[in-house]
């Protein structure tokens, strides 16, 4: 569900079919806002033929560490989920220990945020609810949803998703903060530095 969010906060209109020119429309995208994506996941072996992070063993990561070294633009990394297992801050905080370094905690609340120095640089993380339908039941039982909810019985756990990654992605304007250049989605490599 990552593309019908951005779709929808960024009013894109993207297409939804396998062709080429869908393809090309979100590395359009992704080119004009300057990002690049991956998965922190290199490899896995899973059980059952589902995408739940929960049922990967065997993984071996991608040293996400040493593209941000090999980057030095970059300054914020984005992920599409949490620290539950198998989720991308849990797999990051695992690579992160391999370096000696880990991350210190600057907001609790989704979405969370975090700090590591890696050679005097500081990097920010940000874990957002992920996009995935399986995260639905713990957006079910979120706080602010269940207001929201309250206030409008139409609001829905991807109309939350869309609040939540626009307040990330399109900062408001008034406030004078501009969005973030660098994204990093389960290990996002801006790709003018690529």
């Amino acid at each position: 569900m990552l593309w019908p969010v951005l779709d929808a906060i960024f009013q894109l209109s993207f297409r939804y079919d396998n062709s080429g020119e869908a393809v090309r429309e979100r590395q359009d995208f992704l080119r004009r806002q300057k990002l690049g994506i991956c998965d922190i996941v290199e490899s896995c072996r899973r059980e059952k033929n589902d995408a739940s992070d929960l049922g990967m063993e065997d993984i071996s990561l991608r040293d996400v560490v040493e593209q941000i070294r090999l980057h030095p633009s970059i300054e914020t990394v984005f992920f599409t989920g949490g620290n539950t297992r198998n989720g991308p801050e849990y797999l990051f905080r695992r690579l992160l220990k391999t370096y000696g370094l880990h991350l210190q905690c600057i907001a609790q609340e989704t979405p969370r945020v975090h700090r590591f120095l890696d050679a005097g640089k500081a990097i920010t993380t940000i874990s957002l609810t992920s996009p995935s339908n399986a995260a639905n039941r713990a957006i079910g039982s979120n706080l602010l949803y269940k207001q929201r909810k309250k206030d409008n019985p139409a609001y829905s756990v991807f109309d939350y998703r869309v609040e939540q990654y626009r307040k990330v992605f399109l900062p408001d304007s008034a406030s004078g903060s501009s969005p973030v250049v660098h994204r990093l989605q389960y290990g996002i490599i801006p790709i003018s530095d690529l």
